[in-house]
């Protein structure tokens, strides 16, 4: 049977991402907004007018979507109007909304090793294994290649991650040892956790699933993600008074300040901090002294 023909608009914006060197998960997540749209229109979406814009994120909005899938949708939609159609001006009744600054939720070890432990298969161990043991974001660990892998240096070549900046990440010997084992079972030649097609990479989503999966296995919430390893690998290592810059380093941080979060969750520094209050002179008597 053959594929369903591409139109040609969607083409066109596929290659306007594509000379932009847009990540593929980008893509997607672009072509679904544009295709929300036209969902919501009932044609063509670019027919659509800023007032039909300004009701579609009322929709949006009134359905119960969260400021980050919004603001998603309305970066998408202003890459759409704007270089593929050369309409920008279609889109200024579309707004960001504010997202509340949240405290990253964390696992502890244990938690973190029944999680791994609860992994489907060797390759989704290995692969959810990268996201905590030198974390990764979901994207980095699923564009693992084999030759990122440098067993001599110890280290993880990051190519092109978020920002399109290239990096380095640790790999401990433990990590090392897991990704052997699965290499040693499936032989993956470009890719070190290759999709079902064994062409081209597992995708993000496949790796959200696993998680979900394994967390079901192991007893843990709805809330942990592939993001949440990150999150911990970051927190435990500041628990280990580890430099807050190395730490910086290692998840490819540009500021400092984003870095800096992580030591609002890390329990150990916090509980080791001595409270000005237990420095001063006890203001009342003992009970053994009399008063004076």
């Amino acid at each position: 049977m053959s594929e369903k023909p591409i139109s040609p608009l969607r083409q066109r914006m596929l290659e306007d991402m594509n000379m932009r060197r847009l990540v593929p998960d980008t893509q997607r997540e672009y072509i679904r907004a544009v295709k929300r749209l036209a969902t919501f229109l009932g044609r063509s979406p670019d027919t659509a007018t800023p007032e039909e814009l300004r009701a579609f994120q009322l929709h949006l909005t009134e359905n119960g979507a969260q400021p980050p899938s919004i603001n998603a949708t309305v970066t998408a939609l202003r890459f759409f109007f704007k270089v593929t159609l050369d309409r920008p001006e279609t889109t200024r009744h579309l707004v960001f909304v504010y997202e509340p600054r949240k405290l990253p939720r964390v696992l502890s070890p244990e938690e973190v090793l029944r999680l791994l432990e609860a992994a489907p298969g060797p390759k989704h161990k290995a692969a959810l294994s990268v996201a905590y043991g030198a974390g990764l974001r979901a994207m980095e660990v699923v564009a693992l290649k084999i030759c990122d892998i440098d067993s001599k240096r110890m280290m993880l070549r990051v190519d092109q991650g978020k920002g399109r900046k290239d990096r380095h990440a640790m790999l401990s010997p433990q990590l090392l040892e897991l990704l052997r084992d699965w290499w040693r079972i499936a032989h993956p030649q470009v890719w070190m956790f290759p999709g079902r097609d064994r062409i081209n990479p597992m995708t993000t989503r496949q790796l959200n699933r696993v998680c979900h999966m394994a967390a079901g296995r192991a007893g843990l919430p709805n809330w942990v993600a592939p993001h949440t390893l990150r999150h911990s690998f970051a927190t435990h290592l500041l628990e280990q008074n580890i430099d807050i810059r190395v730490i910086q380093v290692l998840l490819g941080h540009s500021k400092l300040d984003t870095t800096a979060r992580y030591t609002q969750v890390a329990t150990n520094i916090i509980r080791e901090v001595m409270s000005p209050l237990d420095r001063l002179t006890p203001l009342v008597p003992k009970k053994d002294e009399p008063p004076a």
